[in-house]
């Protein structure tokens, strides 16, 4: 069964560190285990309320950034995963092509449409 990676800042949650309900319970849906994506650093975990979330939490804090095809190795080498054995969603467009860039089946998330269907159309179709 393939892992939900979830973009963190402005997709899952905003700033403030409130979480997109409508998200989370779309997320929930799905039996797969989930891990939410971030390089927030040890101040931002906080800030962004990262330190609550309902699922684990991964971050570089920065050392390297999403937008860096490193981050994705790492995080997979951290979990023992293969590209093959996930599904992320991002808001950036640069650490969208990173992750594509290692292998992983990525869908663009725009934080400014909230498309929840399109989401659930990219869920759907690859897990």
């Amino acid at each position: 069964m393939k892992t939900i990676l979830v973009d963190a800042v402005n997709t899952f949650v905003d700033t403030a560190g409130n979480i997109f309900g409508a998200m989370h319970d779309l997320l929930e849906e799905y039996p797969n285990n989930k891990i939410i994506l971030t390089g927030a650093d040890d101040k931002q975990f906080t800030q962004f309320g990262l330190d609550k979330m309902p699922y684990e939490v991964f971050t570089l804090k920065h050392e390297p950034e999403k937008t860096d095809p490193d981050y994705f190795k790492m995080m997979l080498d951290n979990y023992e995963l293969t590209p093959e054995d996930v599904i992320y969603f991002e808001h950036n467009i640069d650490a969208v092509e990173s992750a594509k860039s290692v292998g992983i089946e990525t869908y663009h998330y725009d934080k400014d449409i909230k498309d929840l269907d399109g989401l659930q159309d990219f869920l759907n179709e690859n897990l």
